[in-house]
């Protein structure tokens, strides 16, 4: 059932000029809302008590990306009302793989990748929720999925679910009409997210599932499995997922993933991504991935013409400090100043240093190291389709040199990359 904006308010939690406000007034207001399992019930329980919540990460790569920031957006608001979560690291769901949205079955992962993914996600999250004392839980279903005995399993909780309904699921549909159809294997993850609710329920009182639209059948099957099986309350909402104008997932570049991780994709090229954004594309970007007040989010949205660049650099800046820190925004914030600004220090643009074992090789293949290409094949397109320049000169040759004929003298070079990323080239 889709969410109903015209229920009644009941004022606790969150205070806002003056006048407190139900949690999920706060989501509804600034975007996340997508579905609810039983909106009147919700909307109640959240207006008079302090509840425990769940989202499950599944650890398929050893950072969060932006398609986790808005789940890690809406735990905030709800920690931040009083709601205690649950920070769920798939161990054991993560061995089997959500079909959900893929034309064919995910590769498996080892174990030794999952446990290692799952230690990088804890470092992750603790930017965005209190981790500390009685705030949070942390908890990994490797701990009780892996355990369970199989034949107990279809006795206890097998016996709960439909066929006919899981097939006509979203997250099976696709799979079921694509050429590689779906796995016995990949259909037990449904069953196994659905039992994840079920023992955070009893063991943490757990009565809540949050998540992205794409696992609202998911999310379902958890919800009825408690229903059902204890005949006690148990709810799920899902949240929106980062879109552009066009209906298009965001959070892809040329080189992949806008990754969280600094290593995998650095503050500046992450502060660049935000300040870079469609027009159309940043007062919802505002409302969803800061914190500022409604009110400016309005203001700032509402500009025209060239004063939108200012709501830009105001997105850029807060979603940096968010995932990033205070300091590395400013750094990023002063690198782009510097060079599409009045400023003049280029201190914390992004530099390469040129080692001495480096000397004479080849430009590709030193971008190729640095990561400021992703493949040499994407350094030979943009060399070929002068991308690639160095103070201004078109680099078009793809066995250029990184010599003294090229720094000609100088000490350090400033690489463009496309139309806005700049690197400098300093000798080492």
């Amino acid at each position: 059932m889709a969410f109903l904006p015209d229920q009644p308010a009941f004022c606790v939690n969150i205070t806002t000029g003056g006048c407190s406000m139900n949690v999920l007034d706060v989501l509804e207001e600034r975007g996340y809302l997508k579905q609810m399992s039983h909106p009147d019930e919700i909307r109640e329980l959240l207006g008079k008590e302090k509840i425990t919540f769940y989202i499950g990460f599944d650890p398929t790569a050893d950072s969060l990306h932006v398609g986790h920031f808005i789940a890690l957006m809406v735990m905030a608001h709800m920690q931040r009302a009083g709601h205690r979560p649950i920070i769920l690291l798939g161990g054991g769901t993560g061995m089997v793989g959500d079909p959900s949205g893929k034309n064919e079955m995910r590769k498996m992962l080892t174990p030794e990748f999952i446990n290692h993914n799952i230690e990088c996600f804890k470092k992750q999250i603790g930017r965005f929720i209190d981790l500390s004392e009685g705030k949070a839980i942390v908890a990994n279903n490797a701990d009780w999925l892996l355990k369970l005995n199989y034949v107990d399993m279809l006795r206890s909780v097998g016996v709960h679910f439909s066929v006919n309904r899981m097939l006509a699921a979203d997250c099976y549909k696709t799979r079921l009409a694509s050429d590689n159809g779906l796995t016995f294997f990949e259909m037990n993850y449904m069953i196994m997210q659905a039992y994840d609710f079920y023992t955070l329920h009893k063991n943490y009182n757990c009565v809540m599932e949050l998540g992205g639209d794409d696992q609202w059948s998911n999310m379902i099957a958890g919800v009825e499995l408690i229903r059902r099986k204890d005949r006690q309350p148990a709810y799920c909402m899902t949240n929106t997922l980062l879109t552009n104008s066009q209906g298009q997932k965001m959070g892809k570049t040329v080189g992949g993933a806008v990754w969280l991780d600094p290593e995998k994709f650095s503050p500046y090229d992450f502060y660049q991504y935000w300040r870079n954004i469609d027009d159309a594309d940043v007062e919802k970007c505002l409302a969803l991935l800061t914190f500022l007040p409604m009110e400016e989010v309005r203001r700032l949205g509402a500009l025209q013409g060239a004063e939108i660049n200012e709501a830009k650099k105001v997105l850029a800046y807060e979603v940096t400090k968010i995932v990033h820190g205070e300091a590395e925004a400013e750094k990023a914030k002063n690198a782009t100043e510097a060079l599409f600004g009045s400023g003049s220090n280029l201190d914390n643009v992004p530099t390469i240093t040129v080692r001495k074992d480096e000397w004479g090789c080849r430009l590709l293949d030193l971008l190729a190291e640095n990561k400021v290409i992703a493949t040499k094949s994407e350094g030979r397109r943009l060399m070929q389709q002068n991308g690639l320049s160095i103070d201004d000169a078109k680099v078009t040759d793809v066995d250029t040199l990184v010599d003294d004929a090229l720094f000609a003298d100088k000490e350090s070079l400033m690489l463009r990359k496309g139309k806005k990323k700049y690197y400098r080239l300093v000798r080492g």
